[in-house]
């Protein structure tokens, strides 16, 4: 299963205007002499292309959102807690991270991707789905991993966010890269790879790709399993929390489909008060 899948909102009908009631208008007499001087202007109702050309433009600026600025998803899997949670739907930023080169990268507030950051990608393995994890090791680093310690650059990474929720040792999993007991879960590419990449113990990061691991790292199938995340893969970062749903695979009223989209029922309202986690709604992810 991917980290966590593309979910959209539906807009709220929007309100009728009000309407004054007859006993607040006040009603004057007619003016006699304006209308012998005046001409008669005829008042023309709204054109039908008028409201299509309206709905239109709304659809655009919507597409442009969705395809060039932000993107909603949904968290499905455990990876990444504590950072985020099953259940946890996100807002991705996918004007953050600068391609080299581009010319709106001084018009723009760009920046170059660095250690530590919680990126959203296209899982190499299978690029229709999305993936979240936190970059570990930039192009030209040395990780290794040793009792579940990440070394970068033969340097200990001090990791405030990281949980370790199994207290077993697995050899491949926590002293990566050794090949020992090398899991069934390891793509087969990758096996074939991670010799190629292998110098002194220590894995090298190629260029133009990245390392990713879960912050749940007892619990994430992430670059240990099945290789680097080529810079072309990542399409931003998320931005913010925006909805935080309680056990979100299992929610009473809300059903996800495998696309991502929340599913309403008529039973969402009733249960939303205590399903939902509202110390973590329009939380930043950091």
């Amino acid at each position: 299963m991917s980290d966590f899948q593309e979910s959209t909102d539906q807009a709220a009908a929007p309100r009728p205007a009000l309407q004054p009631e007859w006993g607040d208008m006040k009603v004057d007499a007619p003016d006699t002499s304006a209308q012998q001087t005046a001409p008669s202007v005829a008042v023309q109702p709204a054109q039908g292309p008028q409201g299509i050309q309206f709905i239109v433009s709304v659809l655009v600026i919507v597409v442009f959102m969705i395809t060039f600025v932000i993107q909603a998803f949904r968290v499905p899997s455990e990876s990444m807690e504590n950072t985020l949670l099953i259940g946890d739907f996100l807002l991705a930023d996918k004007l953050h991270f600068a391609k080299s080169g581009g010319l709106g990268s001084w018009l723009l507030p760009y920046r170059p991707i660095r250690r530590g950051d919680v990126v959203v990608f296209r899982y190499p393995v299978d690029p229709t789905q999305y993936f979240v994890k936190r970059v570990i090791g930039l192009p030209g680093d040395r990780i290794r991993l040793e009792n579940k310690m990440v070394f970068v650059n033969g340097s200990l990474l001090r990791e405030n966010y990281v949980i370790h929720s199994m207290p077993n040792l697995e050899m491949y999993r926590d002293d990566f890269p050794l090949h020992a007991g090398m899991p069934p879960d390891v793509d087969r590419r990758w096996r074939r790879e991670l010799d190629r990449q292998v110098d002194r113990g220590e894995l090298v990061v190629p260029q133009g790709e990245y390392f990713v691991m879960g912050d749940n790292r007892d619990q994430s199938l992430d670059s240990r399993y099945w290789g680097f995340v080529p810079r072309g893969n990542i399409m931003g970062r998320p931005l913010l929390i925006y909805l935080s749903i309680n056990d979100g695979s299992r929610t009473n009223g809300i059903s996800a489909g495998t696309d991502g989209k929340l599913i309403y029922s008529g039973q969402v309202l009733a249960h939303f008060l205590h399903l939902a986690r509202w110390d973590r709604i329009f939380r930043r992810v950091l």
